[in-house]
């Protein structure tokens, strides 16, 4: 095994190669574990059976030295497997009950994904006043992190955590801008965040305030297929069938093969006609009240 803390206190063997390059300090990682003590066939500590991965932060969340120690030895995708000694695992007292004293403890940690969030975290430290003084291509770069992180989080239906980083990267992309050029630089990166907010607010069954980002969307791109998708999804969802209609239409248009779009019509088509049969019946009760009393 490598001996990666220069005292063979940390000792790595590579299962699993990963790809890229290697966990910076301060990131935010993904990750599956599996912590063993000496002789034992079953682990004392697993995250391997959560429905999500855990998601840690460097330097805060991870309280073992010796796995800070090889997270920043790790790419993306690699599976590893590693030996702590007491001191860079539990140390002298161990963790009783669980732990017995002065412990050497294996590890096999699967590093699945992570993200660089340093330059973010450092920025959110700062006060308003020295977060102006940034320049915009940091903005726009810190407001990428929040928005990578809100599709972390989204693809694992951490729908409203989502929600917040969203927002957190539309209120950086709110900054003016000197000229054209940062105009359309921000107006780019806010279309992305519009886009997303829109179908986090559908998946939290809130069509109104996803018509809201998809119509902030469509006022950077009046032809931006998915906007136009979205607020058709949207006012369906509401029952606003004219409004759904014409959205949805506009989207077929620009893409009239699209699997999506034509389902969304179809099931339009189908909303619509329900509501028509229950209005016919709901007017024909009327009469019949009506007649019933002359």
């Amino acid at each position: 095994m490598e001996d990666v803390s220069g005292d063979r206190g940390v000792l790595k063997e590579v299962i699993r190669p990963g790809k890229g390059g290697k966990v910076p300090c301060d990131a935010t990682v993904i990750l599956k574990y599996s912590g063993y003590l000496e002789h034992a066939d079953k682990p004392f500590d697993t995250s391997c059976y959560r429905r999500h991965p855990r998601m840690m932060k460097l330097g805060q969340d991870i309280t073992l030295a010796g796995m800070e120690i090889g997270l920043l030895t790790m790419q993306r995708g690699e599976l590893s497997r590693f030996l702590f000694s007491p001191k860079y695992a539990y140390g002298t007292l161990g963790c009783p009950s669980l732990i017995p004293p002065s412990a050497t403890a294996l590890f096999e940690i699967e590093l699945l994904d992570f993200l660089d969030t340093a330059e973010s975290d450092l920025f959110y430290a700062l006060s308003p006043e020295v977060q102006a003084t940034f320049p915009l291509d940091k903005i726009i770069k810190i407001a990428g992190t929040e928005r990578e992180f809100g599709n972390y989080l989204f693809k694992r239906n951490r729908f409203n955590d989502a929600r917040d980083r969203y927002k957190r990267a539309s209120s950086l992309l709110s900054c003016k801008a000197s000229c054209d050029e940062e105009s359309k630089l921000l107006e780019a990166a806010q279309l992305f965040v519009d886009l997303n907010l829109s179908l986090t607010y559908l998946k939290l069954e809130r069509p109104s305030r996803a018509l809201k980002w998809g119509e902030k969307a469509l006022s950077i791109d009046n032809r931006n297929t998915k906007a136009l998708f979205r607020c058709g999804q949207a006012c369906l969802e509401m029952r606003e069938y004219d409004k759904a209609r014409n959205f949805l239409l506009k989207a077929q248009r620009l893409e009239p093969f699209n699997p999506d779009i034509n389902n969304e019509l179809r099931r339009l088509s189908s909303c619509y006609q329900d509501y028509m049969d229950k209005q016919r019946e709901m007017c024909c009760r009327m009469f019949r009240s009506l007649s019933t009393r002359h």
